[in-house]
Order: structure tokens, then C-alpha cells, then sequence
């Protein structure tokens, strides 16, 4: 058998002209999004103060591919598409017969996955005459990312980045600001949704709830300035497939398959970014694949949550989605993979899960960082701890291949580097992480605050 190479590439004429749109094939269409004030259904007008009308039509379109705007494609071009990696050196490290890769996505000015919808999204606010841009950030990973795209279109860009994150992850802070945006920790006393909070618990950790409550307030009293996600959306999704569509073709080069897809998910986008392309393979042509996405035992939204309608935000501002759910009142234990943090999950991918076609596991912080500082040690880049939850089931597949002597191909994406989170791996090394579990009681306490629709 050839042998195949450490990195599989595309060259620029490759990098796909489409987005894929899961939708298309969807067995059940998603649940449409509901008025946060009347628990109707929202329509364009409704998201117009926030979004620009190209990003609205993507949202709820059903079309299998949109195409990719040529300025949009030209800046990819600079920093994709990004290598398909063959893990020879963690394969002998395992001592597996299974064949693991993955795909790097920390090879960009951001560091991590996401600038691939802050680019589009930057471009069709620009298109649209938008001025600003609000948005909230976890671990720092996204609003780091929205600070580059702004300032390559000229736009003004405010980050609402969470407490506990900010403060772990200072670093972060100072690259966002470093691209020109303004950014507070969150809560916030800029806000009314940040002020009540502070007022009910000055001390909050604060969580993405939060924080996308305080940007969404934000761009909705000002009018020359919208709002951004990072994840859940169904177009934050729909631009991250450019990952699973670049794999597939790499994959194809060397004349391979996964049997095993894994990918870290908080709001989805990550691991929908790098399945969905495959998924349409199962979902039209029967294909056998094993889809895994791996949250945080302290946040467990599709492990523990429930598949139900709820508020995107605490303050309930944003659209209501169906989706797996702890309730928009739940503020996880301040773990530092703060990506992973949200309280719900993309309606796509909640809607795969619920059909049995996607599958989960939820995994502790400490076992997290092991993992990762294993793989930094053979595979020499250091993992982001979001992506870190990807590599310790992928890593932990390939020794089930061990045991049974199957030669699985393993694929799992690697959505950032961890270079700007050292305080975690200091805390994992001086042995003072910890560990969180949460609990029924906890679920019961989120769910409280759930509309009953």
C-alpha cells in the first residue's frame, strides 16, 4: 500500500467556489425561530436590526450550495486551504493500526476556525453599508477573529468577551485590541442586560448567554451597527463547511474515508463545519460513518440538555431556536475550554442528533488536558482546550482499534491553536485543575426557565 504523505494539500484553484447547505437533505427541516417577545414565528423584518438581508436569506434558505462571494474566496486564498494532516507520530505513540488525521485550522492570523464566517460575515455587513459590528466571544477564539475580518473591511468592531475567559485569557484581550476593536469583560456595565446581572450577582463569571445578550442589546440601539455569531446559526454553519468540503477532497487524493468523524462542540460550528460535508454522504447515500461531538461534562447541552425551544441569550433578546438545551439562565463552572461554554446548541445539529445520526460524549477537563499535552509532545502544535476534546476521543477510538485490531481511519478536526492559553496548561501541569460534574439538580434548576411553546 502507498504509503501516504504527512499532509495532504489543495492548491488555491481547488479551494471550494460553494458553501454546502445541510438543509437540502435534511430527513426533518428545522424548527423555524420564534420572536423572543411573542413566541412567533420570526420573519426577515424581524431579523433585520440585526443581520444583513444576504445573511437572513442564507439562514433560512434550503438551496444544497450557495456560492462563495469572489472578494470573500480571494481572502481564503490567503490562509486556505488548510492541510489535511496524516498523525503518524500520535498512531506510533498509541501503538494503533488505526489511520488518524486531522485537519489544522490554527494556521490563519486568528488561530482558530472561525474566521471563516468572520470573513463572510464581515464582507455582506460591509455590502449592506453596516459601519460597526457587536458581538460577544468565549475563550477569545471568535472575537479574535471578527477584529481581523473587521479591520480587512474597514469596519468598527466592539467584543463582549466572557468574564472568567477574560480574565484567564489575557492574551486574547490584547490581540483583539491589537486589530483596532473595543472590548469588555462581560458582564458589562455598558449594557442594561450586563447591568441587571451585576446587580443580581456582582461577582458572575458570566457566561455566552450573557454576553450575546449585551451584543444583540447593542447592535439593536444603535443603527448604523449589527450583530454577529460565531456559532449555532444556521449560516455561521453553512460557512464553516468549507472545512468538510476541502477534507473530503483531500481525502479522495489519497484514496481514503473516515470511519470515525470527531469534532469539540460548543455552539456547533466546529464540529458541523468539519462533518456536515460527510453527513451529506449518509444522509443520500447510505454511508457508514460514525459522527462524534465532544462537550464538556460541565456544560452537556446534548449528553444531559433537552431538545426544546429556548432563548439564545439570559436576557432573552435573541431569536428562541430548537435546540438541545440547560436554559438560557445556566452559567457553567469556569473551565478554561470557554468556546465550550454555551448553554445550547446549533438547531441543525440538534435536529441530527435527536435523529440518531450524530452521536455525543461528554468529557472531564483533566483528561482533556492530558490528552493534549500528549499530542502537543508528538504532533508538536498545541492544541486550543476546545480542540483538545476532539483529540482525547479520537485518541481514545484509535486504542479501542488496538484492542480489536481494526484499522479504523480516524479523522477529527483540530479548530485552533492553544497558544494564547497558557495559564490552562499551567494550571493543568501544577496539578490545580478541576474537574465539574453536573448534576440533575442543576439541569432541573436550568430548565426552570424554559417557555413552554
Amino acid at each position: 500500500m502507498k504509503k501516504v504523505p504527512h499532509k495532504v494539500y489543495l492548491t488555491e484553484d481547488e479551494l471550494p467556489k460553494q458553501y454546502y447547505n445541510i438543509v437540502a437533505d435534511m430527513p426533518k427541516k428545522p424548527f423555524p425561530y420564534l420572536h423572543p417577545a411573542t413566541l412567533q414565528p420570526v420573519g426577515p423584518a424581524d431579523l433585520a436590526p440585526l443581520f444583513p438581508m444576504a445573511l437572513i436569506e442564507q439562514e433560512v434558505s434550503a438551496e444544497r450550495y450557495i456560492d462563495i462571494p469572489e472578494e470573500v474566496r480571494e481572502v481564503y486564498a490567503s490562509f486556505r486551504p488548510s492541510p489535511l494532516v496524516r498523525a503518524y507520530r500520535l498512531e506510533k505513540f498509541l501503538d494503533t493500526p488505526a489511520r488518524i488525521y486531522y485537519k489544522y485550522e490554527g494556521n490563519n492570523p486568528s488561530g482558530s476556525h472561525k474566521l471563516n464566517t468572520a470573513i463572510a460575515q464581515a464582507y455582506y455587513n460591509k455590502a449592506e453599508g453596516i459601519k460597526r459590528i457587536s458581538t460577544e466571544t468565549g475563550a477569545g477564539q471568535w472575537g479574535t477573529a471578527l477584529s481581523i475580518a473587521c479591520a480587512m473591511f474597514g469596519l468598527e468592531c466592539s467584543v463582549y468577551m466572557v468574564r472568567v475567559s477574560y480574565d484567564q485569557k489575557p492574551y486574547r484581550r490584547i490581540i483583539i485590541q491589537t486589530y483596532g476593536a473595543d472590548i469588555v469583560a462581560s458582564p458589562s456595565m455598558k449594557t442594561n442586560a450586563g447591568r441587571a446581572i451585576l446587580a443580581k450577582d456582582p461577582n458572575s463569571l458570566g457566561s455566552l448567554g450573557i454576553a450575546i445578550s449585551e451584543a444583540v442589546e447593542d447592535a439593536a440601539t444603535h443603527d448604523d451597527t449589527h450583530y454577529a455569531l460565531g456559532s449555532v446559526l444556521n449560516h455561521v454553519i453553512l460557512h464553516q463547511t468549507i472545512i468538510g468540503q476541502e477534507a473530503k477532497a483531500q481525502f479522495e487524493k489519497i484514496d481514503e474515508y473516515p470511519d470515525i468523524i470527531i469534532g469539540c462542540n460548543g455552539g456547533g460550528s466546529n464540529f458541523s463545519g468539519c462533518a456536515f460535508p460527510f453527513v451529506q454522504n449518509t444522509l443520500t447515500k447510505g454511508t457508514k460513518t460514525e459522527y462524534i461531538a465532544v462537550e464538556p461534562a460541565a456544560c452537556p447541552k446534548l449528553t444531559k440538555g433537552f431538545f426544546r425551544y429556548d432563548f439564545g441569550d439570559t436576557a432573552k433578546m435573541a431569536p428562541v431556536a430548537k435546540m438541545y438545551t440547560l436554559g438560557h439562565d445556566f452559567v457553567p463552572a469556569g473551565i478554561h475550554a470557554g468556546g465550550l461554554r454555551y448553554h445550547g446548541d446549533s438547531p441543525l445539529l440538534s435536529m441530527l442528533y435527536d435523529e440518531g445520526i450524530i452521536k455525543a460524549q461528554a468529557v472531564q477537563q483533566t483528561k482533556v488536558f492530558k490528552a493534549a499535552v500528549d499530542f502537543a509532545r508528538v504532533e508538536c502544535i498545541l492544541p486550543a482546550p476546545e480542540s483538545a476534546h476532539a483529540i482525547l476521543v479520537a485518541m481514545e477510538k484509535a486504542l479501542e482499534c488496538k484492542e480489536s485490531g481494526e484499522a479504523k481511519t480516524i479523522f477529527f478536526n483540530l479548530s485552533g491553536h492553544g497558544n494564547f492559553d497558557l495559564a490552562a496548561y499551567e494550571d493543568y501541569l501544577n496539578g490545580k485543575l478541576q474537574d465539574f460534574e453536573y448534576t440533575d439538580e442543576m439541569l432541573e434548576q436550568g430548565m426552570a426557565s424554559v417557555p413552554n411553546v
